[in-house]
């Protein structure tokens, strides 16, 4: 597309005068261009983050110069990463720490849940025996032993009556007292007697421990048996479950901690990647963004907010785009879809075609309107983010029209008007209805006719 320029745009703006301070209207192409300056930009810039998850010491020991051309590889920042290094290691060591204690704790677990039942169970049962002996022995076995016992003294007694009886009768047959110490059988008999005795008075010593000593006892014990079973059943079932429940808490306080560990080196090993920065292709490099001038520290030694954006990286394959801020009235002439073309300072010769975009409905803080455009850039031709070029906009065109000089109108009580020329001679004040304005030209829409002649002061 061929530049604009006034010659092009308003030739019958030109019109033969009579004399100086008058024109002959004629009708002509009438255009309105707009000129502004457009800046550069990639479509789509890599913004470099510290976008991390735990920490926050980020120190620079290298950068790359602000607006530098890199490539592939390059490095373009670099932190002091010896502290998280340290803490790094710290971590993974609790980590391998934990999981083992974790590893054992759920061991302990699994066996606690094994055998908790089989513990509780096996109290039972010997509760349940112990009442069980208890109640056998009440009912059943102690009266069993005192009959018994009482039936073994019974029997003793019985034989030494016999053993007695017998001894009487043999005294009777040898009556005299040579006869009874000489006789074997009586003597033998006297001695079963003393036996007899013996066993009596030791059966009565049994019989008497047996009801005393022995079977109370025996009660005893199995009372307290049956108590201490019934007391061990009933705290274990209050605290082996109670202990099944601490483990499982502990395990749970050991798996969380465990998770909080690994969620801490997960952050730190992927916040340990942000610690260098390399160039993923050929391109640019700009401290915090590439239209910024100056940026503020973005050097060796500075220290960089986390979470922060500090640099922006624009590859060389980028897709670019135009970006200028208007004046309010530019942007009301304005409407997307306008072409026109761009043209960069030192290459004239080269005009690239345009189209506008986007164009803002409200203004920035200082009453600009933005405007995005696209750009069809000649083959060969590389921009740079942050040229600079000069961009033409065709806002308003028409092929025949009539316009006059904005100086020849004035505005009073019948709205504008031209001083208009009469065939007499004389001149008188004529309104018009004005259309739209081009630099010095304005477009008359009605109220002027070809041939006419009027007075531009």
């Amino acid at each position: 597309m061929a530049r604009l320029s006034s010659l092009h745009l308003f030739p019958a703006l030109i019109a033969a005068a009579s004399h100086a301070g008058e024109l002959t209207i004629t009708e002509s192409p009438f255009v309105v261009e707009k000129v502004f300056a457009a800046s550069v930009i990639p479509v789509e810039p890599v913004a470099l983050q510290l976008a991390v998850k735990e920490w926050e010491d980020f120190q620079i020991t290298r950068i790359a110069p602000h607006g530098s051309q890199v490539a592939a590889g390059d490095v373009l920042a670099q932190f002091d990463a010896t502290e998280i290094d340290e803490k790094l290691q710290v971590a993974r060591e609790r980590l391998q720490t934990g999981q083992l204690a974790l590893a054992q704790a759920e061991l302990k677990y699994r066996h606690l849940s094994e055998t908790v039942p089989l513990r509780l169970e096996s109290l039972r049962q010997s509760a349940a025996h112990a009442k069980e002996e208890l109640e056998y022995f009440t009912k059943t076995r102690r009266k069993i032993s005192e009959e018994k016992a009482a039936l073994s003294l019974k029997r003793t007694r019985q034989l030494l009556e016999t053993q007695e009886k017998e001894l009487d009768d043999l005294l009777k047959i040898h009556a005299t007292d040579a006869e009874k110490t000489a006789n074997a059988t009586v003597l033998r008999q006297q001695d079963e007697v003393a036996a007899a005795e013996f066993a009596l008075r030791m059966e009565t010593l049994d019989h008497e421990r047996t009801m005393k000593v022995l079977l109370p006892r025996q009660a005893e014990i199995l009372t307290l048996t049956h108590r201490e079973a019934a007391l061990n059943l009933r705290n274990a079932e209050e605290e082996l479950p109670r202990e099944l429940e601490l483990q499982k808490t502990g395990l749970e306080t050991l798996r969380a901690e465990s998770d909080r560990e690994k969620s801490l080196v997960a952050a730190l090993e992927s916040d340990r990647k942000l610690f260098e920065f390399k160039a993923p292709a050929a391109g640019w490099f700009y401290h915090g963004g590439f239209q910024q001038e100056n940026p503020e520290a973005i050097q060796v030694g500075h220290q960089l907010p986390a979470k922060s954006t500090f640099a922006t990286f624009v590859p060389s394959a980028s897709k670019f785009k135009l970006v200028a801020a208007i004046d309010e009235g530019s942007a009301r002439s304005l409407a997307k879809g306008l072409t026109g073309v761009a043209v960069l300072t030192g290459r004239e010769d080269l005009e690239i075609p345009v189209t506008l975009t986007g164009l803002a409905e409200t203004p920035t803080a200082n009453g600009s309107y933005l405007v995005d455009l696209d750009a069809v850039f000649p083959q060969g031709f590389h921009p740079i983010p942050g040229n600079t070029l000069e961009v033409i906009l065709v806002a308003y065109q028409k092929p025949a029209a009539i316009a006059v000089p904005t100086q020849a109108l004035a505005f009073g009580s019948q709205g504008w008007t031209v001083e208009m020329k009469l065939a007499d001679g004389k001149s008188e004040r004529r309104p018009v209805k004005r259309g739209r304005v081009s630099k010095n030209f304005t477009e008359i829409l009605s109220g002027l006719e070809v041939g006419q002649v009027i007075i531009v002061p």
